[in-house]
Formats: C-alpha cells, structure tokens, sequence
C-alpha cells in the first residue's frame, strides 16, 4: 500500500518503516540505509540518493550471518 503522504517526485526513499539498527552493523535491518543516510536522505541530491540505493542490495547479506542465539549455547 502506498503512503500519498509521503509520496514525493523524486527517488523514493527505501523505508519500510521497520526501523531497528542492527547492532553491530549499525544499519537499519528494514531499509539497510546507516543512520547517517537516514539522517541526511531529505536533503540528498538525486546522485546521492542513487548511489544509496545502488549499494542497499550488497548490505543484506551482512545481516543474515547467525550472531549466536540457542544453537550457540548448547553444547554437545
């Protein structure tokens, strides 16, 4: 479903407004944009913005690595 509200003539932001910075890549797990990208994302240029956009995709596969969790614990 599209926001009108945010709806804007230029490159869209990637937000799927599910924010939680990851914590030890420190980027958001729902857009993969840093923070400062967040941050800084209204006032960017269009290049900008695209260079961002062009990176977003090689971000994803930092955040599937297993950071522990029950498996880590148990011993065998």
């Amino acid at each position: 479903m599209k926001d009108d509200i945010w709806s804007r003539a230029e490159i869209e932001s990637p937000c799927i407004k599910i924010c939680v910075v990851h914590p030890v890549e420190r980027i958001c797990t729902g857009c993969l944009r840093s923070i400062d990208e967040i941050t800084k994302w209204s006032k960017m240029s269009g290049d900008e913005r695209k260079a961002v956009m062009d990176a977003l995709p090689t971000r994803a596969a930092s955040l599937k690595k297993r950071r522990g969790g029950r498996a880590a614990r148990v011993t065998q």
